[in-house]
């Protein structure tokens, strides 16, 4: 198991096989989509089974975006209004008149 920013690169021919093999990790924290073709990279990133994902870039967070992870990745998120939400118990309360 590794723990930390890691940058795999793995050779494939058929991109349906890569997909499911990034997939069949226990972990989705993040991942991230290298591309000359930007707009392929960003179709294959919404495949990916992972909270957050980059598409050309790594580990730029912004502190109104949630970050999350899927899997055994963790539980709970951060940032944004979900993360806000963590820290909160609703209550509803109905007052007879």
């Amino acid at each position: 198991m590794v723990l930390g920013s890691i940058l795999p690169m793995i050779k494939f021919s058929d991109l349906d096989e890569v997909i499911e093999r990034a997939n069949a990790s226990e972990y989705g924290l993040g991942g991230a989509v290298w591309s000359a073709d930007t707009a392929k990279a960003a179709v294959i990133a919404r495949r990916l089974e992972t909270g957050t994902v980059w598409v050309n870039q790594f580990i730029n967070l912004r502190p109104d975006t949630v970050f999350a992870g899927r899997k055994n990745s963790g539980f709970g998120v951060e940032n944004g209004m979900e993360g806000l939400l963590e820290y909160m118990a609703p209550q509803a309360a109905y007052v007879a008149k």
